[in-house]
């Protein structure tokens, strides 16, 4: 059995994640809306037993170590998120095609 870590989000994260459920459920319907969410708890799950399985890239490219990005499976999103001691910090949930690093500057909020 794989320990799992809770996976809290940010406010700047809630808010990500409504906007893209209000966008999906206003312009393709709910049951998309219902399939990002799933694909949002399906990572969820991944990042809470695996912490490592996300990529490091944009902390490297942004000097900010230890934050991960996770991409969707279905979706084309990418969670961002720092493993703590006893916790997932997730700071953003971010479309693939915004410009990431502009997205990430205010880390702190």
């Amino acid at each position: 059995m794989v320990a799992t870590k809770a996976v809290i989000p940010r406010t700047l994260a809630l808010r990500d994640i409504e906007d893209a459920v209000d966008y999906y459920a206003r312009e393709a319907g709910s049951r998309v809306a219902l399939g990002y969410i799933e694909d949002l708890q399906h990572a969820y799950e991944l990042i809470a037993s695996h912490p490592a399985s996300g990529s490091l890239r944009h902390g490297y490219e942004l000097g900010l170590p230890g934050l991960r990005s996770l991409q969707f499976k279905r979706y084309p999103y990418l969670i961002f998120y720092v493993e703590q001691t006893d916790h997932i910090d997730v700071w953003r949930v971010l479309h693939a095609k915004m410009d990431i690093p502009a997205w990430l500057q205010n880390p702190g909020s």
